[in-house]
């Protein structure tokens, strides 16, 4: 979406957006803009609502803030105007921006109106947004000069709806190898550097827990390791890991319900794909280094076995008690990998790890595992900064022995009905290498979403923002 700034409406015709803050119903003193009177009986800026006036051939649209209003909300308000509200677009659409409004609320507001132009609609002909149109300039009206808010709100924007897209595609379509290309695609675009390891490559790297969940899937394994290094002088150095399960059937532990949903389980994968996109697009003086491990896990004669035992990246035998606890297996290998071999000074990763993050937190926030408290305050004020909310819960020593294996140095799942994800985090915690610095956010409630933008469960785009957000702060 381009933008153009400009300082008034001389001459124009089209459709003006206009963001209110909320007065009171029984104010005397109507809303005023653009020649527009509005007594305050009939519109006063409620949050969550808009009036619509058309005086001197346009349309103006006065949105409700309400009283305050956060970033997320602020967003989404203005992605439900977009896209709730496209017909009523076309060739002239200018924003007005008031003079009280923060650099965080112009970059919500404009953030939320690219995000309104992404449509589920991938295989059908619907019209596209008018606001995708290369001959499309959103006009700012701005007594200040927003000129690189809107630029970084543009590129947030750009980053989240490829996040979306890698997410919502089918498994058909988003193979390991088009992620893959993907990510080799947008480093070339952008600077950082792509290194992809097939199946024989990744074996002889010694990467067998990964490759044991591939193993059943006709679609190759891809092994992604990217790699963005700015100029500069004592970098600080962050490693990040996406589960890129790209369908998960369960494996021979077969799913019974809501394998239609399983082309999600990569949404982690996509996010740090994602925050890689933008942290570049940012040009952050930061290194980042990023693994993520893409694979189908598939039902076939190759499957791996509950009751198998696989060697990890790291050198330890791990017991497969379940083949559907298989994200924590290809994480496994990735942050063995990461560690040993980019030795990053802090280390995040990102997965739809399980059904009993859901469990506990449903639908409103991640999970947040680490033992540095430091990494926590900071990872949890960027996601409420953002509005991709994460709560911590425990990393105790006295969850360690539900993973003890007679016959492994440790089992992948511990089989019983509670601390499913604290669980999962500790193995995860198994091949961190004791690293001081390392954090585990389980998305599975987050990433994909029933909400008013379409009729079936849908990405989110939860992760990359939050994840450049927090680097950006370190």
């Amino acid at each position: 979406m381009n933008t153009q700034e400009i300082k008034d409406l001389e001459g124009f015709t089209g459709v003006v957006l206009v963001p209110v803050f909320e007065t009171n119903p029984q104010n005397v003193v109507p809303i005023e803009f653009h020649g527009v009177s509005i007594p305050s009986k009939v519109f006063y800026g409620k949050k969550d609502t808009h009036y619509i006036v058309e005086k001197y051939d346009c349309l103006h649209i006065f949105v409700g803030l309400g009283k305050k209003i956060d970033y997320k909300p602020l967003k989404n308000l203005f992605r439900r105007i977009a896209s709730k509200e496209k017909e009523r677009f076309g060739k002239n659409v200018a924003l007005y921006i008031p003079e009280t409004f923060t650099l965080q609320q112009v970059e919500a507001t404009i953030s939320g109106l690219s995000l309104g132009t992404y449509q589920l609609s991938h295989f059908k002909n619907d019209a596209p947004h008018p606001f995708v149109n290369k001959e499309f300039s959103l006009l700012i009206l701005s007594k200040n000069d927003h000129a690189e808010t809107i630029a970084r709100a543009t590129k947030i924007a750009r980053a989240q709806k490829e996040v979306m897209q890698l997410v919502d595609l089918p498994s058909n379509v988003v193979t390991p190898t088009y992620m893959a290309e993907w990510a080799k695609d947008m480093g070339k675009a952008h600077g950082f550097e792509v290194r992809v390891f097939d199946a024989a490559a990744s074996k002889i790297e010694g990467l067998d827990a990964f490759l044991s969940v591939g193993k059943g899937s006709a679609k190759e394994p891809q092994f992604i390791i990217m790699d963005y290094q700015p100029q500069g002088d004592k970098l600080r150095h962050i490693g990040l890991v996406g589960k890129g399960i790209t369908f998960d059937t369960g494996g021979l532990n077969i799913k019974t319900a809501g394998m239609v949903h399983m082309k999600s389980d990569m949404a982690g994968a996509a996010a740090v794909l994602g925050a890689m996109l933008l942290i570049a697009d940012l040009q952050l003086p930061v290194r980042v280094t990023a693994i993520v491990p893409c694979c189908e896990n598939a039902v076939d004669k190759d499957s791996f076995y509950p009751s198998d035992i696989i060697k990890s990246y790291q050198g330890t035998t791990i017991e497969v008690i379940d083949t559907d606890a298989e994200g924590r297996l290809i994480l496994a290998d990735g942050l063995s990998y990461l560690i040993k071999n980019f030795k990053p000074e802090i280390v995040v990763d990102m997965a739809t790890l399980t059904g009993s993050c859901v469990a506990t937190f449903g639908y409103e926030c991640a999970g947040l595992f680490t033992n540095n408290a430091e990494l926590q305050q900071k990872l949890q004020y960027s996601g409420d900064a953002v509005g991709e909310r994460m709560w911590p819960l425990p990393l105790w020593d006295a969850y360690t022995p539900e993973l003890d294996s007679d016959i492994a140095d440790v089992k992948n799942y511990h089989g019983k009905p509670y601390a499913g994800a604290i669980t999962a985090a500790k193995f995860l915690e198994y091949f961190t290498d004791k690293h001081t610095a390392w954090a585990h956010l389980d998305i599975a409630g987050v990433a994909f979403v029933d909400d008013e933008f379409a009729k079936s469960k849908h990405a989110s785009g939860y992760g990359a923002h939050l994840l450049t957000h927090f680097i950006e702060n370190l």
